[in-house]
């Protein structure tokens, strides 16, 4: 057999365990899984011993608003980001400018992502302007999804977000049967807009506008009761609902009550909900502002469990780029600075830190940043696993190194915005990423080209229930 690469000595994380294997690539496909690659010809081999080969990680909730915002991030720098982070795809979020909610916005995006991205992107739409021709047309593009926001537009981005935020009961209603028609997942930041607004409201009131207030104006019943209305409100619809960034137990506890009664919701939680709590806003004040809020350890240690027993299923970025200008106007005033912080560069190292520390096993790592991911949003087994005939999205990984974030070694735009990680180290480094065969970083350094990333569209008979 002839191929254009060969992995040689690897410890290959397949779904079935960690085996010793050589791996063979053609034409951007793993092709041959041997433990003996002695008949196979190379165009170039790799030795990858003492190395573990990994599945490319999904970052299936991404941000980069192109084209919008250049200043913060763009298709280009953040998926150059993405790749040495060892994540070979990323399901970019609707937030542009416009929103991306209909075929015309979509197709402008998907453009963009061709021309400029470094790994495989796909592209969730958003429902909210009611259309269901709009819809049909996102989904004849190829929308990995649907995405929905329960809270009201942030003051003065109206247009990012206009098609996507649904805070009032009849018109999520209608939304999620639209979505429902489709077959895809739909996504959805879930947070009581009465309520937060309400406790936003005393806050103003008495004078408060300091970093901790974000945090108090959304406490953990906004999220929770979100949840139980959204999944109240689809028992009578069936959408293949997600939720989004789930950060403690009490919405975790709702998610478990519907499962329990046969929901077939899945949900998502985020590295800084992981690593981080409440105290860190101490350390890292407005670039630790996110929705919703970091919170308690007691949290943390829940959403730790429900990673371990299935309830959540994925752990996924919520990366956000912004620029140090407007993060540092939250030390007069924390109202006046959007949310959102980078982290698609931690997302493997941090996951795989606790992997290698004992806490998860590899393989419960990679179901949570690659399998789980591509079974849920319909690109299964074309990605998400190594398995012969999927895409070669692989990651070689070095166990015995440490990687330590800094400001020098990241590749966001917002590298100077990516405080909650500075100076932390974690067990392991990535060494390769290889997107569709092709070696885009390596050794610190992209070696990829802007428009080697695919386009990645769901197959909405693939969708999966996972938890």
């Amino acid at each position: 057999m002839r191929v254009d690469t060969l992995i040689k000595s690897a410890n290959v994380a397949l779904e079935t365990g960690i085996a010793a294997l050589d791996v063979g690539i053609r034409d951007g496909r793993i092709v041959a899984l041997v433990a003996d690659s002695a008949d196979i010809s190379a165009g170039e081999t790799i030795d990858a011993a003492g190395k573990l080969l990994l599945p490319g990680a999904i970052d299936i909730h991404f941000h980069c608003r192109a084209p919008a915002y250049p200043e913060r991030g763009d298709f280009a720098s953040e998926t150059r980001a993405a790749a040495a982070g060892g994540v070979t795809t990323v399901f970019e979020m609707p937030i542009s400018k416009p929103c991306c909610a209909t075929g015309d916005v979509f197709r402008m995006r998907k453009a963009l992502g061709e021309r400029d991205a470094y790994v495989n992107f796909g592209l969730y739409g958003a429902p909210g302007l009611l259309d269901r021709a709009a819809i049909a047309e996102m989904v004849d593009e190829g929308a990995i999804g649907f995405k929905i926001f329960m809270t009201a537009a942030p003051k003065g981005r109206d247009d990012e977000f206009e098609g996507l935020c649904l805070p009032h009961a009849p018109e999520l209603y209608q939304a999620l049967r639209l979505v429902a028609e489709t077959g895809l997942v739909c996504a959805v930041h879930a947070e009581n807009n009465q309520l937060l607004e309400w406790h936003t409201a005393q806050l103003i009131k008495a004078n408060r506008n300091d970093v901790p207030a974000h945090g108090e104006s959304r406490p953990s019943h906004v999220e929770a009761l979100a949840i139980a209305t959204l999944l109240t409100l689809n028992e009578s619809i069936g959408t293949n609902l997600h939720i989004a960034h789930v950060s403690g137990a009490e919405a975790l506890a709702v998610i478990r009550r519907f499962q329990a009664t046969g929901s077939t919701v899945s949900a998502e939680t985020c590295p800084h909900y992981l690593f981080f709590t409440e105290a860190d806003l101490e350390r890292c004040g407005p670039y630790a502002k996110v929705n919703p809020p970091l919170r308690a350890e007691a949290d943390q240690a829940a959403l730790w469990g429900g990673l371990l027993d299935g309830a959540l299923m994925a752990i996924t970025t919520d990366h956000s780029p912004f620029t140090v200008e407007e993060k540092e106007r939250a030390r007069e005033d924390i109202w006046a600075t959007p949310p959102g912080a980078p982290g698609v560069e931690e997302l493997l190292p941090g996951v795989m830190h606790e992997a290698l520390s004992g806490r998860i096993s590899i393989n419960k790592a990679m179901d949570l940043v690659a399998t789980n991911g591509a079974k849920r949003f319909g690109v299964y087994p074309e990605r998400g696993h190594i398995g012969v005939g999927a895409a070669a999205d692989l990651v070689i990984y070095d166990p015995q190194a440490e990687t330590t974030i800094g400001r020098d070694m990241l590749f966001t735009q917002a590298r100077d915005c990516d405080k909650l990680y500075e100076g932390m180290t974690f067990k392991g480094r990535v060494e390769r990423t290889i997107v569709n065969g092709v070696t885009v970083f390596k050794d610190g350094k992209i070696v990829g080209s802007a428009g080697g990333g695919q386009f990645v569209r769901a197959d909405k008979a693939r969708v999966t229930r996972i938890f």
